[in-house]
């Protein structure tokens, strides 16, 4: 997911885009521990993600003061 795409999204949006971030980001984790997973890059791709994620919505709260 692009920066420009998560800037299009609302508040709302991006903390359930968040959510379910984490809940991939876990899943895959847990299943990499009992077996490798075919492509180990979704777990850091899950983790930018919701780095992009979390930036953006930072960055919003401190425009809005």
């Amino acid at each position: 997911m692009k920066t420009s795409e998560i800037k299009e999204l609302t508040d709302k949006e991006i903390l359930e885009k968040i959510q379910l971030e984490t809940e991939t980001l876990v899943r895959l984790n847990m299943n990499h521990a009992v077996s490798p997973l075919d492509n180990p890059m979704k777990i850091q791709v899950a983790r930018r993600n919701i780095a992009r994620l979390k930036t953006v919505l930072r960055q919003r709260e401190l425009n809005q003061n």
